[in-house]
């Protein structure tokens, strides 16, 4: 699967936003708005994984590169992390993040 194919918008199936692909050279795998995901990825940006449970933001938290969003799949359970999409054209939204991190 080409770059192009693996990088495109989707309507997120929680929220029902339009989310647009990103531009600067990184992927889109959760919506900025509601920071859900699908449980789509074995290894980050494969789409080889069947479950396609939604992965729901259970924690916020710092890594060396900045801050990741922590992702379970309601279906499976997996637990993921996920980079904040901060330096983008369609950031996450930053009252969902303080939200979220104000849950844990």
């Amino acid at each position: 699967m080409g770059r192009s194919e693996e990088n495109r918008g989707f309507t997120c199936v929680v929220c029902d936003a339009d989310v647009q692909p990103l531009t600067n050279g990184s992927y889109r795998n959760h919506c900025p708005h509601c920071l859900s995901s699908l449980h789509v990825d074995v290894e980050p940006g494969d789409r080889s994984s069947a479950c396609g449970g939604v992965m729901d933001a259970i924690a916020l938290r710092r890594v060396r590169k900045g801050m990741q969003i922590v992702h379970r799949c309601s279906r499976c359970g997996v637990v993921r992390p996920n980079r904040v999409a901060d330096r983008c054209d369609q950031p996450d939204d930053v009252d969902a993040l303080i939200h979220l991190m104000h849950q844990q």
